[in-house]
């Protein structure tokens, strides 16, 4: 049976309830596609992927089509932590023993360039109910990894000039975050957050005004391909010389050879009553925070003190009871909120990989695909689009290098591949729960 996320938790062509949704600022629906349309590039998924790479295509002068089954930024685009952070997913260190320095440097300039794509798109097109926060704090659990932080910020200083990480010893995480459980950790100056779904709405917005076609209510059924490709929808059809999937984890069941290395797993979020006063204590400055736990917690304050908090973990395809699954770890980090009202309480489908470094793919030679951010996509997909958009027009390095990274397919193809995952995952989180 195929198991379709776009329909599995959510009302058709509607956003979740979430904090977000609420503050979005206001942008009319789009039209569904009706009838063939032929043009240059047809991009299937309306998040950051899709709509940077129409954004970019319209700009150098291509005719594109944008087919999103429900609103654009409906799916991880318009529902995460809005943090921008440095870097790959995986550390500079991993990196370096996988592909060698030379192109390490490389990867670590391209994630620089991801964090300054974001910035610079939010400042060029005046994105409405937009800014770029600076600050991240990472919190560590043990000494261990504060000892293992601070060797790697070294790292960065030393060799890639990276110096806007400010350690924190356990005084100053605890002053910084007003959390008892962290033992040390430090302060990304160079990275920061956003709201995730005005950035898509304003990502939408740009790419009308230079051009693209955006169709809402727009699901994909099927795609035919060949020297020129037609993708269809149930009233419609596009014919185009190039077709970019960049639907995360929502894609399905529509390109085997991304399904067999991206694997769509659920996130959770909540968001508190304001806490007026009382946001002080929990986070001293404008920052986002995030941890070491293997089943990442991350949190950050809104523009109205209320505390949004993401975490908890979830196998299977359904939702589970949100607030109590989220609840449990914002009360281990923060026990003075117990009976704090929870006003806001969603989730998402995102996607990982194996080695949770994002699965750049040429499938066809007229069909590219990004996908795969392992939690670490608002810069990285924003940046996917941009090199899907060069690499459409014959300027493939980034594209390229990218997608030389290795990406191993996961174990037990698509029948096993979740239970394989659910496995893993429980020994991690025990892991967790444990200490070790």
């Amino acid at each position: 049976m195929r198991l379709n996320l776009l329909h599995a938790n959510d009302r058709a062509g509607e956003y979740p309830p979430s904090w977000y949704a609420a503050t979005a600022v206001p942008m009319a629906a789009f039209p569904a596609l009706d009838g063939p349309v032929t043009v240059d590039v047809c991009i299937v998924g309306g998040g950051y992927t899709g709509l940077s790479a129409a954004l970019h295509l319209a700009e150098r002068g291509l005719s594109v089509v944008v087919l999103e089954a429900h609103r654009m930024g409906f799916g991880a685009s318009g529902r995460n932590g809005g943090q921008v952070g440095s870097g790959q997913r995986q550390d500079q260190v991993w990196i370096e023993k996988t592909v060698g320095k030379e192109n390490a440097r490389r990867l670590w300039d391209l994630a620089e360039d991801a964090k300054t794509l974001v910035r610079g798109l939010i400042a060029d097109h005046a994105m409405a109910g937009v800014t770029f926060q600076p600050g991240i704090a990472h919190a560590c659990w043990t000494d261990a990894e504060v000892r293992q932080g601070r060797l790697y910020a070294e790292k960065l200083h030393r060799d890639y000039g990276y110096d806007q990480l400010e350690r924190l010893d356990r005084a100053g995480i605890r002053r910084m975050i007003g959390s008892t459980v962290y033992q040390g950790g430090e302060v990304d100056r160079g990275a920061g957050h956003i709201h995730p779904l005005n950035f898509a709405l304003g990502l939408a917005k740009a790419a009308t005004a230079a051009g693209a076609q955006l169709h809402e209510g727009s699901e994909v059924t099927g795609i035919d391909h060949g020297p020129r490709p037609v993708v269809r929808t149930a009233k419609g059809s596009v014919t185009c010389n190039t077709v970019i999937l960049a639907a995360n984890g929502y894609l399905g069941g529509l390109e085997p050879a991304v399904a067999a290395k991206v694997m769509p797993i659920n996130n959770f979020i909540i968001a508190t009553e304001p806490l007026g006063d009382r946001a002080k204590d929990i986070l001293a400055e404008p920052i986002a925070v995030s941890d070491t736990k293997f089943v990442v917690n991350y949190w950050r304050l809104s523009e109205d003190n209320r505390l949004l908090f993401g975490g908890g973990e979830s196998y299977g395809y359904r939702f589970p009871d949100i607030a109590k699954t989220v609840s449990k770890p914002m009360l281990e980090v923060y026990p003075q909120l117990a009976g704090t009202r929870i006003d806001h309480a969603w989730g998402g489908t995102l996607a990982i990989t194996l080695n949770r470094m994002p699965c750049f793919l040429r499938v066809r030679p007229n069909v590219l695909s990004a996908s795969g951010y392992s939690g670490h996509g608002v810069a990285m997909a924003t940046l996917a689009g941009k090199l899907m958009a060069e690499a459409t027009a014959s300027q493939s390095a980034g594209f390229d290098l990218m997608a030389s990274l290795p990406q191993p397919r996961f174990p037990g193809g698509a029948t096993l591949r979740l239970p394989l995952l659910v496995l893993a995952m429980t020994w991690y989180s025990m892991r967790d729960r444990l200490g070790l």
